[in-house]
């Protein structure tokens, strides 16, 4: 589950995305909510309008909104109250640590690879066009439904005609202020854990100290 704000387009609006957006969208309004479905009938997100009549607009961020349970509970008597069944729920968490267990040459690309990441009990194929992939790394993985910095939104596709499940990420990618300005993906220390979240704070302070290089 993605949720966001965007001030200064959509104000007082909170987007919540709960799956890709494969074609034409269907939305069907109940008093301050918008249902948004795709073209298959599946729920892929709601819009909430006029959202400070629910949770406390001006203390939430401008961009990805990581909601308490409080909030989530608003957003659920508010879905309730208009006639709109099922529960906003919380999520896995999206950006986590990964260890790449193969990498091989793209076989249409020469300069991509195909790699299978294990983000903990689950194991994804993912390709990769960073210069320094390499197997027996760990890394940081977005998985689909994840909310980049720079507002991409991460999905499962495909490069070149092989599938991929969510995207390795460079330091920059992540937002990092003391991100290196050079092509490649971050590489972590070898005693991260497999599968936990990302944590930003601790990896722009290894970059910054020197410990993670790239």
């Amino acid at each position: 589950m993605i949720t966001s704000i965007n001030k200064e387009a959509y104000p007082n609006t909170l987007i919540v995305i709960l799956g890709e957006d494969n074609g034409r969208s269907e939305f069907e309004e109940k008093s301050d909510v918008t249902r948004v479905t795709d073209k298959d009938g599946n729920l892929i997100g709601y819009n909430f309008f006029n959202v400070n009549e629910v949770l406390d607009y001006d203390k939430l961020p401008n961009g990805e909104v990581r909601l308490n349970d409080d909030e989530l509970k608003a957003l659920n008597k508010k879905l309730e109250e208009v006639g709109f069944e099922g529960n906003l729920e919380y999520g896995k968490p999206t950006l986590v640590y990964g260890y790449v267990k193969t990498c091989e040459p793209h076989p249409d690309s020469d300069h991509l690879h195909v790699t299978t990441v294990d983000v903990g009990g689950e194991e994804h194929q993912i390709v990769c066009g960073a210069p320094n992939i390499a197997q027996g790394q760990k890394v940081v993985v977005a998985l689909p439904g994840t909310l980049m910095p720079n507002g991409q939104q991460i999905w499962p596709g495909s490069l070149r005609g092989v599938d991929s499940y969510g995207m390795i990420c460079s330091a920059r990618e992540l937002g990092l202020s003391h991100a290196p300005q050079k092509r490649g993906i971050m590489v972590v220390p070898d005693n991260f854990e497999v599968g936990a979240e990302f944590e930003p704070t601790k990896c722009d302070e290894l970059i910054a100290s020197g410990e993670i290089t790239l």
